[in-house]
């Protein structure tokens, strides 16, 4: 008997949670192809270690970009080889509920279904990340109840204020934790003329990034290549200066929450003094970012308990009661004029 999936699918990683099992898969959203044979060589972590170190036959790459689908093809092997990975096959094909941004267009919307569909799956169905991301929360998103949700993924940020099981307010930027990343690359490119790759950035990120000033301000020895010469340098980077390099996407973020903010109904926004807003997904965990968050919304920032699985949890929780919980997913609800 085929077990029903929920899946996030997102820029940075994808993760799968299956019916009755729970929580099955949790890896990168990278495949690894050799472009002579078309052969899939690896798909989620070892093919993320393959990034920046590849021959010149062997690409690996992620097929979603911005929250979208950038490579169809090459998506639709992705979901193939997930669906192999998580006990898929021909004789026991699963409904499908997928995780995508809620500004996603129409286009966009139709790739993602046709992907998982021409993959293996009988029924493909969507939801949106920040509604799906309220529900792993446990937030009273059913009550007449203001909710606020910040959704800071790869390659997207959204915000949303969510009331009576659906979105009220909604704004959202294709500006991610990946922005960041390419913020710092730019950094010192420009600054100390030289070149590092995407897991450096990563790095960086990690251990001195931060969108507000910090008690303990660090310092990191950083590793690349001289653009003049192409030989190997090394560098001190501050957090200030990380900091200053990032200020342009984590701005970006910090302002799509305060526009959501001042688009929602008096009754729901007063109801988030209490509420709060909630930080999930992988973004929402630079160092200050709550911190930043909170003064400029004058609103209290609480980051959930899981912010990397909360999506594909809440989505989890809908395919437990799949019949029951149809009502909440894209296609079912009336959608808004532009979006």
């Amino acid at each position: 008997m085929a077990r029903d999936l929920a899946i996030d699918l997102g820029t940075a990683n994808t993760l799968v949670y299956t019916r009755g099992e729970g929580l099955v898969f949790a890896e990168p959203s990278v495949i690894a192809l050799n472009k002579r044979t078309g052969e899939v060589l690896a798909m989620g972590n070892e093919a993320w270690k393959m990034i920046g170190r590849t021959p010149g036959h062997i690409v690996a790459e992620r097929p979603l970009r911005k929250g979208a689908i950038k490579d169809f093809d090459i998506t639709q092997r992705m979901v193939r080889v997930l669906f192999e990975r998580v006990g898929v096959s021909r004789f026991n094909r699963p409904k499908v509920l997928i995780c995508v941004p809620s500004a996603i267009t129409a286009v966009e919307r139709r790739a993602v279904t046709e992907a998982a569909r021409r993959a293996g799956a009988t029924d493909a169905q969507l939801i949106e990340q920040p509604l799906a991301a309220a529900i792993g929360a446990n937030l009273p998103i059913s009550e007449p109840v203001g909710n606020m949700v910040v959704d800071i993924g790869g390659g997207t940020s959204e915000s949303a204020m969510l009331s009576l099981g659906g979105v009220v307010a909604l704004e959202a930027v294709r500006v991610g934790s990946f922005d960041i990343d390419t913020a710092i690359q730019d950094y010192l490119r420009n600054e100390y003329g030289m070149a590092i790759g995407e897991h450096t950035a990563e790095e960086i990120k990690i251990q001195i990034g931060s969108a507000a000033p910090m008690p303990v301000e660090l310092r990191a020895e950083v590793t690349g290549r001289e653009l003049m010469t192409g030989l190997p340098k090394k560098v001190i980077l501050t957090a200030t200066e990380v900091r200053k390099a990032i200020n342009e996407p984590v701005t970006a973020m910090i302002e799509s929450a305060v526009t959501c903010l001042t688009q929602a109904p008096p009754e729901l926004g007063q109801d988030l003094i209490a509420q709060g807003i909630h930080l999930v997904g992988g973004g929402g965990l630079l160092s200050g970012f709550d911190l930043r968050l909170a003064e400029e919304t004058g609103v209290p920032v609480y980051q959930v308990e899981e912010p990397l699985e909360c999506v594909v949890l809440g989505a989890g929780q809908c395919i437990e009661s799949f019949e029951a919980m149809r009502a909440m997913f894209m296609d079912s609800r009336p959608r808004k004029v532009g979006r």
